[in-house]
């Protein structure tokens, strides 16, 4: 038997109902009394109540002591969990049906993944993390930190499998007509100085701009900013080196029938736009690109730009484009007019500054040989030939002011011709492309977009924190790489959606807005335990509507 609410009209009365089986074998409920109506019941039926409980031999509890356990974060996990499952991740359960562990990889990936981008720490980190979140279908007790490491080791042995799954999941999300990647490299600290075999920590130059010990990571991703591929590097190889393989190997993954490579201004050079205009297709067509020419190359082409200063930028008052042939590519120049008096201005400004400290240490020099004393310690040649090198090489502008390094006597001198090329260069951005069919502004537009690789690297490093790293196993570095990769992902997911709806809100300040959704338990009487979950305001509401997500459920 069970109390049962029922309505008749805009009246709502109380009855005992009792459930019983038909002779046809099916479930039917039968009204046993009608206690009355719900509004009137008052303290009449407490003599009920506990004649009820001396029939069962129990007394009526004199209070109630509730006991509550920690809330435990709901909102963010859940919507995550929805997007890994709706994206497919969840197809990952098939990739490792063959693994010899017998823990759920899946599920570990993922709560791995999650902790990414809700909180992200080390693996011991995770399990700390776990003990506060409510992950959907995941027993957190249960969980250990070997069973990360192992998940981890075999993310790595069935990485083909792996490498499908991601890419099917993507393959919806591409432009099919044109697919634009972006490709760009950056450098991942790693920590420890333990030596392994094939070891992918190696010392080179940071972006920093420090010498580290460290690894490298390459990502293409589409205009959209999807991600479509990433790569690990040792730490000190060339950036030159790894975009023919990464390009190639993006071409065998997605049915793309265009691609239109993107790169940053360390990729030019002679030897790679060889290797570059000999990659094809699967359909036959050449491999289209976009690459920046680095500030260091601008002196080859001055000599080219001369007339185009001449004709076009040296009285525009808007930015210029232009177009120029170049070795058989073409020559795609933009030229900021703003933008060159700022950077005129500001180069301007050091040389001045350099040449007032010159005269400075000249003049306290001459006044020493002349015998005259001064407060502070003495100044030689060479210590005024150090810190004024020093100056120039901060002011980036050893090209032009140069210091004489062999005189025994302190001194410089401005290159006229140097500085004759940069005030040409100000303002300008030169690209080299081999596609015969998009307009110059077309092909400044594609390149401009490259940003936003960079903020996805800003991104893995910010709020997924991909490092410093400090795992030493090589195949583990590869694996923290990936499980950040698919974080990455599921994060540009939630901005594509995000900016679809027109919010204004960042994904991790989504997340942080959904945090506050969180899971309860209370037990009364030590009776069985009762689960609820907080009230969903009106912008966690919306905030689910954007990504598409239902409401978490208890």
């Amino acid at each position: 038997m069970f109390v049962k609410v029922t309505k008749s009209g805009s009246r709502r009365y109380v009855q005992l109902v009792e459930s019983y089986r038909g002779e046809d074998g099916r479930v039917k409920k039968r009204t046993v009394a009608t206690l009355g109506r719900l509004d009137q019941i008052g303290s009449e039926l407490e003599s009920v109540i506990s004649g009820l409980l001396r029939l069962t031999g129990r007394s009526m509890p004199d209070h109630v002591a509730p006991t509550f356990e920690s809330a435990r974060a709901l909102g963010d996990v859940w919507a995550l969990t929805e997007l890994w499952e709706e994206l497919g991740f969840g197809q990952l359960r098939k990739a490792f049906r063959r693994t010899r562990h017998s823990i759920d990889i899946e599920a570990l990936v993922r709560v791995m993944v999650l902790n990414r981008l809700c909180d992200p720490d080390s693996k011991l980190g995770v399990l700390r993390w776990l003990e506060t979140v409510s992950l959907p279908g995941i027993v957190a007790e249960a969980i250990e930190h070997q069973h990360l490491l192992r998940a981890m080791d075999a993310l790595i042995v069935h990485q083909d499998a792996v490498d499908q799954v991601v890419s099917a999941l993507l393959r919806p999300l591409l432009d099919q007509e044109l697919a634009v990647v972006f490709y760009d490299m950056t450098t991942i600290r790693a920590e420890g100085l333990s030596q392994q075999d094939g070891d992918v920590r190696k010392f080179g130059m940071a972006k920093e701009g420090v010498i580290a010990r460290q690894f490298m990571l390459g990502v293409v991703q589409t205009a959209d900013g999807i991600p479509l591929y990433h790569e690990v590097f040792d730490g000190n190889t060339a950036e030159v080196t790894t975009l023919k393989p990464t390009i190639e190997k993006v071409i065998q993954r997605f049915p793309i029938r265009r691609v239109i490579a993107v790169a940053d201004r360390g990729l030019l050079s002679t030897d790679n736009l060889a290797e570059l205009q000999a990659i094809s297709l699967p359909s036959g067509q050449p491999l289209e690109f976009i690459l920046a020419v680095p500030g260091r190359r601008y002196s080859d082409f001055v000599e080219l730009l001369t007339p185009f200063q001449q004709a076009d930028c040296l009285n525009a008052t808007q930015e210029v484009t232009g177009e120029l042939e170049w070795e058989g590519l073409r020559l795609i120049i933009a030229h900021n007019p703003e933008t060159a008096a700022e950077q005129g201005a500001q180069r301007d400004r050091l040389i001045a500054e350099l040449e007032r400290k010159a005269a400075e240490w000249t003049g306290k020099l001459d006044a020493q040989d002349a015998g005259k004393r001064s407060r502070g310690r003495k100044l030689s040649d060479g210590g005024a030939r150090a810190r004024f090198y020093h100056e120039v090489c901060e002011a980036h502008l050893a090209r032009i002011v140069r210091v004489n390094l062999k005189s025994e006597l302190f001194s410089y001198d401005i290159d006229a011709q140097a500085l004759a090329h940069a005030r040409l260069m100000d303002g300008k951005l030169l690209l080299v492309t081999n596609t015969a069919d998009l307009k110059p502004d077309e092909v400044i537009e594609r390149y401009k977009s490259l940003a936003d690789i960079e903020r996805g690297f800003r991104v893995l490093k910010s709020e997924i924190e991909i490092g410093p790293v400090y795992h030493r196993l090589p195949d583990r570095i590869r694996a923290h790489a990936m499980i950040c990769f698919m974080a990455l992902v599921l994060y540009r997911v939630m901005r594509q959606r995000l900016a679809a709806s027109e919010s204004s809100l960042s994904p991790e300040r989504a997340l942080s807005l959904l945090r506050r959704i969180q899971h309860h338990r209370v037990t009364l009487n030590n009776t069985q335990p009762i689960s609820g979950i907080s009230s969903i305001s009106q912008e966690q509401t919306s905030i689910l509507s954007a990504l598409q997500v239902k409401k978490p459920t208890a």
